[in-house]
């Protein structure tokens, strides 16, 4: 009896190979509010029918996922040209007393890339 190869589960990477990953915008649309926090946009449906249907309940095809203070220094330096360390740094310097700033900066990427917000 021959058996079948499991298929490899893609290797995670390191913290160090994390730190080198440079984190750029999904082109959304996003602003920012009077407290200096971001708004991103993001649409509810791609397609026609989607869209369509937002119409015919007279709602908006997007919703607004608001940043705190945190997530959106790190949105706004999410630029495709600061990698994951220097994004650290830049937090490190901002939140001088907030513990686990490493931890909560990449669980936040993940997400973040998860969402399709960012690409990493």
């Amino acid at each position: 009896m021959l058996r079948k190869n499991k298929p490899k589960k893609p290797r995670l990477p390191t913290i160090d190979e994390f730190l080198l990953f440079i984190p750029k915008r999904a082109e959304l649309e996003w602003s920012t509010n009077k407290e200096g926090f971001v708004e991103i946009k993001t649409p509810k449906f791609k397609s026609n029918i989607g869209k369509s249907f937002c119409k015919v309940i007279k709602k908006e095809n997007y919703f607004s996922a608001n940043m705190d203070k945190l997530g959106s220094l790190v949105w706004k330096n999410c630029d495709g040209k600061k990698n994951v360390k220097e994004i650290l740094k830049i937090l490190e310097k901002e939140f001088q007393k907030e513990e686990n700033l490493d931890q909560r900066l990449i669980l936040f990427l993940q997400q973040m890339n998860s969402l399709r917000y960012i690409n990493l």
